[in-house]
């Protein structure tokens, strides 16, 4: 008799504290890095984004590296926790050096030289930090789960744009600001995240609600050498494509945001951060909702919502000469079309996936969101910078409405919600 699963809610919260630590660091990257840049440093948009697409290069290689040796790694502590608790570690210890760094303007290269082993300490645990959870989730409730894990991920951003407003002020004289308290208070959330996440999660014990080794080792000799379906292939190729348009979109605005509300819309003193607020607690509200859509409709039909909402709004803000109050509205919606993607877009990676290798795919997939970013800070960047800061929100609706095209490609990796029995991978 089929019987209906059940999410383990305590325990994917728990799976999440990863993420969310993941998360608040790459919010304050992703706003801060470039003001310390063109503030502290002097350095123009072009450089800037060429700077900000590095973390993205290292992720291209330290990604599916990582991710895929985590796939064959046997610790006391399980297969991901060893890259949790090392990646975790390096990098707090060098958040608070580059904190230190950020307000000297003679320590330029100092500080880019702490930055990439910042990024290079982030890279080595992303991957086996996101593959907990299908490690640990049956693959019918991975949309569900990861509504929960992007919801955790969301509340790690809140918690640094909350921190931004309350600990960084900008001199009065012009000189650059102290970014020790805010650093500390960042660093702070990921020790007390991990260490959360590493005393209440046994990993190798948990592993076992699913396929123990015995299982997993069996499935992987039985499928060992044989190649993905051909239309499977095709559906990856285009979920992937899709990857890289929405990211290239979305990460042009993120990284450019904090720049373009003072030169376009004149705001100024990290206004930027109330504009990105609405949109992540629209996203904090969204994410579950969008996890029981998913559900029902299915993953593909969720994210298509998702691509066209996103796609009217920056449409509709590339038309705005100046702030108004609609900008809040636009911003709801974006944070509910990011939700909608976000939630289903990875478990699609996975359900293609072959048994033992989540961390390969997991890589994979970050491979082409992260190929993405390496390019579009760049490209919108030169954009910014000898078009007009204008191009921005067009920028992004035109890589947005090309991702709507390719995922209407896509044929394999939707929800399957039926049975407690292990469901064949698509």
């Amino acid at each position: 008799m089929e019987t209906k699963q059940q999410l383990n809610v305590g325990r994917t919260i728990l799976i999440g504290l990863a993420f969310l630590s993941i998360c608040a660091f790459w919010q304050f990257y992703d706003n801060e890095i470039p003001k310390i840049l063109k503030n502290t440093f002097g350095m123009g948009e072009t450089l800037t984004g060429v700077i900000m697409a590095l973390d993205n290069v290292f992720a291209l290689f330290l990604l599916p590296f990582f991710g895929a040796v985590s796939d064959k790694t046997r610790t006391r502590i399980g297969r991901r926790m060893p890259f949790i608790l090392f990646g975790t570690g390096c990098a707090v210890v060098l958040l608070s050096i580059l904190a230190r760094l950020a307000s000297n303007p003679a320590a330029e290269l100092p500080f880019i030289a702490v930055l990439l082993m910042l990024l290079v300490a982030m890279g080595t645990y992303r991957s086996p930090a996101v593959s907990l959870m299908p490690d640990l989730t049956p693959a019918p409730l991975r949309s569900r789960a990861n509504a929960i894990i992007n919801l955790c991920g969301t509340i790690g951003g809140v918690y640094t744009l909350v921190m931004i407003k309350l600990l960084l002020k900008t001199p009065a004289d012009g000189s650059p600001a102290d970014y020790v308290p805010l650093a500390t208070s960042v660093a702070a959330l990921m020790v007390v995240a991990v260490l959360v996440l590493f005393l209440t999660i046994h990993e190798n014990r948990l592993a076992v609600h699913d396929e123990t080794p015995d299982e997993e080792a069996e499935i992987a000799e039985k499928t060992k050498g044989l190649s993905m379906p051909k239309d499977v292939k095709r559906s990856m190729a285009f979920l992937l494509l899709s990857v890289a348009l929405w990211f290239t979109a979305y990460n042009a605005v993120t990284t450019a945001f904090s720049r373009y509300v003072e030169q376009v819309w004149d705001l100024h003193n990290n206004a930027y951060a109330d504009c990105l607020m609405v949109a992540t607690v629209s996203a904090v509200a969204a994410y579950i909702p969008i996890g029981q859509v998913a559900t029902r409709i299915g993953r593909k039909k969720t994210i298509l919502f998702g691509i066209i909402l996103m796609s009217f709004c920056y449409l509709s803000a590339s038309f705005l000469p100046s702030y108004h109050r609609f900008v809040n509205v636009l911003f709801v919606l974006i944070g509910i079309g990011w939700a909608s993607i976000n939630v289903n877009s990875y478990p699609m990676v996975v359900e293609m996936a072959r048994s033992g290798q989540i961390g390969r795919y997991t890589g994979l997939y970050y491979t082409f969101s992260m190929a993405a970013q390496v390019v579009t800070p760049i490209l919108s960047g030169f954009l910014l910078e000898h078009v007009s800061y204008r191009t921005l929100f067009p920028y992004a609706f035109l890589f947005s409405t090309a991702a709507f095209f390719t995922m209407l490609q896509v044929r394999h990796g939707d929800s399957k919600f039926q049975k407690t029995s292990k469901t064949a991978k698509a």
